[in-house]
């Protein structure tokens, strides 16, 4: 089998969370390591004990636990955003790697629930710790199909952020207009949470 193929076929195993918790920028590449033989096949916490199954047939590699350095595999989550202490940063939404999160620059953000792949890649950098991951009663697990609008998600954005950008629509504002435009909101977030 080419290695293109190979890519191919072990990225269609994968989950398509694109958590990033392997220790590679996405599934895809966590494929080609996997191809190339750089890396294990016990990396992907999402997969889970099934997934690295599927992987130990695919490679012909002994089936091994999911290295818990990467994380535990478990239930899938959905991150939920206190709408009520969002200051609306966008910093959420530029970081899921799927385009479930909606909303705009200094309004209330919403998470697409069902678009979700339970990444938490929307965690770090909420600067009011308003985003929370959190299991949905009556979920079903992911599935191939699940799995599949994911990277159609995934590949869908990488394809927008790649595509060049209209100068005359691009806003301009400096460093430091943008971290001023930050800790003003900050700022009245704390004052929400102070009356709350």
């Amino acid at each position: 089998m080419a290695i293109e193929q190979l890519v191919d076929t072990i990225n269609a195993l994968l989950p398509q969370t694109q958590c990033t918790k392997c220790g590679y920028d996405g599934c895809k590449p966590y494929a080609r390591a996997l191809a190339e033989g750089s890396a294990d096949i016990n990396r992907c916490p999402p997969g889970g004990d099934a997934g690295v199954a599927k992987l130990s047939q695919l490679l012909g590699k002994p089936i091994k636990p999911v290295d818990p350095e990467c994380g535990e595999p478990g239930p899938l989550r959905v991150a939920v955003i206190d709408e009520q202490h969002c200051i609306g940063c966008t910093l959420c939404i530029q970081a899921c790697p799927v385009d479930a999160i909606v909303g705009a620059n200094k309004r209330m953000h919403t998470v697409l629930a069902d678009w979700c792949t339970g990444c938490d890649l929307c965690l770090p950098p909420c600067p009011v710790d308003c985003i929370e991951m959190v299991e949905v009663p009556g979920q079903p697990n992911w599935t191939i199909e699940n799995a599949l609008l994911a990277r159609h998600r995934y590949e869908q954005r990488q394809q927008r952020l790649a595509a060049p950008v209209d100068d005359k629509l691009a806003p301009v504002a400096s460093e430091a207009d943008k971290q001023a435009a930050v800790a003003n909101a900050l700022a009245r977030a704390r004052a929400r949470r102070g009356q709350s």
